[in-house]
């Protein structure tokens, strides 16, 4: 064939070097499933790659790509996941907490260090401890397991005192800021504060303190909350993976967390903290919710500001709390919601009062797959509860997720992938490889896979004719769909299990159990008033992992071999 157009050539007078340059770039325009251009038009559009296209790349790049995370110079294409064409009539008001009069401080350290962030808040309010015990309380903790859970970045010791102290001080004359006052936490690090090393989980960046006041941080910061860590963040936000080690599941510590917000799941559920902030774009709050025996919540894209994150894709971030019950998370979302001037997506979601929602006029739909003792408890408080099915058409949709998160990240870690800084990432069969595959993929079908999205959006809010589904929180289906579209969905611990294989003599770690309660975008309340109903009359989200004494002749293991599951991404 290729002998047949340098003949076809000599007559048409072209020379056998142009035909080799011809064959040589259809390969490459193979790559982009776009060879069905004639040769002419290949020639045509390679010079004016080269004339036009290239010189407008290095601008952009030498503008907007010369400093990597996506902190600065954020997209203007800003994601809505509003399913209503009006506009909200009024903001949502703060909500209305339970009151927890007559709670009393225990003896043992070990249960104030499990008590609900309400009971704790109680404590102080009424001076039976101080910030300044507590913060000591949890510091004490955070290092006394990190040591085998590698769940820890960096303490903030200095500053968390500091604030712990302004928290007293402010009590004794008679300043109270609410349930978080005096109350410490932890945030992943990939949120900075100032002054403390933000590293993105990666040893690219492991030295790096970004100066800037994280949206989040500031709210938590005027409630009276006091920072006491900064917990592992999976390398640029890429499951459990990072610089330090691998972080371990305090339920079972033979496993690690999965999903990037491996450090608040695995400190909250040990408590060594009381809660704390993670982050999600497909996965990255469920896996770890779910594999370490917490609560969490996902809340609607655009709840949580999110000006001083490392940014993966615009689209799909956000910002979620960890937390020991669905109350708790309740709080937290309640203190963190609002719109941040400097993200974009952000807006005054109008969350009516998860306290006030009666969950008797609610029709839940459940999946095949729900836990079906949710189903039993939320009928027995009298929810209507009807079999359900998530019946769209979109059947890509896992690859919609993969083209946008990787094609965003990568102009956010361009920098980063054309200085050859990959090759120094923790995990060679994560990002590394995804994003230079991620350099391939045509502007034309992220825009395609854009267009995908909006039917699947549309098709979701057309079978979302219950109030609320139950249904498993770690089907990766499931994670793309609901991060694809906005929705929020929290993660409720439904007992446990025995360990594949566990020791002769026995051990007492244990498999979680977990379902996700979802539900239609800005309807975050009802997933929460869902949850704490079913949290009322169990307590498997009270249990303690048992990270003091896991067995007779129960060790830790040394770690396995780092690979990721195929198929499995969390973020």
């Amino acid at each position: 064939m290729f002998h047949q157009k340098v003949q076809d050539s000599k007559k048409n007078g072209e020379c056998p070097e142009k035909i080799n340059e011809v064959a040589s770039l259809r390969c490459a325009f193979e790559l982009f499933d776009a060879n069905f251009f004639n040769d002419k038009k290949i020639l045509e559009i390679v010079k004016g790659v080269k004339e036009l296209n290239i010189p407008i790349i290095r601008a952009n790049r030498k503008l907007v790509a010369s400093v990597n995370g996506g902190l600065h110079n954020p997209s203007a294409l800003v994601f809505n996941p509003e399913w209503s064409r009006e506009q909200p009539q009024s903001i949502g008001k703060r909500f209305h907490y339970p009151s927890l009069i007559g709670t009393k401080r225990p003896k043992n350290e070990e249960d104030i260090a499990f008590m609900s962030v309400l009971e704790l808040g109680e404590l102080i309010k009424t001076k039976q401890i101080t910030s300044e015990e507590l913060t000591r309380i949890f510091l004490q903790r955070l290092k006394r397991y990190n040591h085998f859970l590698e769940a820890v970045v960096s303490y903030t010791e200095e500053l968390a005192y500091k604030q712990a102290k302004h928290a007293d001080e402010l009590l004794a004359r008679g300043v109270y800021l609410g349930p978080l006052h005096g109350i410490p936490y932890g945030l992943k690090d990939i949120i900075s504060v100032p002054h403390y090393k933000t590293t993105w989980g990666s040893k690219t960046f492991k030295d790096q303190v970004i100066d800037i006041e994280a949206w989040v941080y500031k709210r938590l910061k005027a409630a009276g909350a006091v920072l006491v860590a900064k917990l592992v963040a999976g390398s640029l936000a890429y499951d459990d993976i990072w610089y330090g080690g691998r972080t371990r599941n305090p339920w079972n510590i033979e496993e690690f967390t999965t999903g990037s917000s491996a450090g608040p799941a695995a400190c909250t559920s040990a408590g060594m903290v009381p809660f704390a902030i993670g982050s999600e774009t497909a996965g990255s709050i469920t896996y770890p919710a779910a594999r370490c025996g917490v609560t969490a919540l996902r809340p609607t894209f655009g709840t949580v500001g999110r000006t001083g994150v490392m940014s993966i894709s615009e689209s799909l971030d956000k910002l979620g709390p960890f937390c020991r019950s669905a109350t708790d998370c309740t709080v937290i979302l309640d203190t963190i919601r609002g719109r941040d001037p400097g993200d974009l997506s952000s807006r005054d979601s109008p969350l009516d009062d998860p306290f006030l929602v009666d969950i008797t006029k609610l029709t839940v739909g459940y999946l095949d797959d729900a836990e079906m003792e949710v189903v039993r408890v939320l009928a027995s408080k009298g929810v209507n509860v009807i079999p359900f099915k998530l019946n769209y058409t979109v059947d890509s949709v896992q690859g919609i997720l993969n083209f946008t998160m990787d094609v965003d990240m990568l102009s956010h870690f361009d920098k980063w992938q054309r200085l050859g800084q990959d090759d120094d990432y923790e995990a060679q069969d994560q990002w590394p490889i995804e994003l230079r595959r991620a350099r391939m993929i045509p502007a034309v079908d992220y825009v395609q896979a854009q267009r995908a999205r909006g039917k699947l959006i549309q098709e979701v809010r057309e079978i979302f004719t219950v109030d609320a589904f139950i249904g498993n929180a770690t089907d990766w289906e499931k994670v793309c769909m609901g991060n694809l579209v906005g929705l929020p969905v929290i993660v409720v611990p439904t007992g446990f299990k025995n360990i594949s294989n566990p020791p002769s003599s026995g051990s007492r770690r244990r498999t979680t159990i977990t379902t996700g309660i979802y539900a239609p975008p800005h309807h975050d309340h009802i997933a929460l008033a869902l949850a704490m109903a079913y949290q009322s009359v169990t307590d498997h989200h009270k249990q303690r992992p048992p990270i003091n004494n896991i067995g007779p002749n129960d060790s830790i293991p040394n770690p396995p071999t780092v690979t990721s599951p195929p198929g499995l991404l969390h973020f």
